[in-house]
């Protein structure tokens, strides 16, 4: 019975794999996308752009800053745009 359900179990994960299979890279750039704008809400009084919860997103700066030499870079930023924030 567990061999049956483990089979089972089996067809299922593959099924799903060959569903997902055509769309892991469009799935890949929305979520890099998100992302994207996500930086640029938290960093756009840095930039800028006028942000009402800049005092709210303050406090996240440690958690992403490892993230922000990716983020310039895939805006087309080959330096750092940020006097505060130096990664190259």
């Amino acid at each position: 019975m567990s061999n049956k359900k483990l089979s089972l179990k089996r067809l299922v994960q593959f099924y799903d794999e060959v569903l997902s299979l055509p769309h892991k890279n469009e799935i890949a750039r929305e979520l890099r996308d998100e992302d994207d704008l996500f930086l640029l809400l938290v960093y756009s009084d840095m930039l800028g752009i006028p942000n009402p919860a800049f005092y709210y997103t303050l406090e996240l700066y440690p958690y992403i800053i490892e993230k922000f030499h990716d983020w310039h870079l895939r805006m087309g930023m080959e330096k750092s745009p940020l006097d505060g924030i130096r990664c190259c």
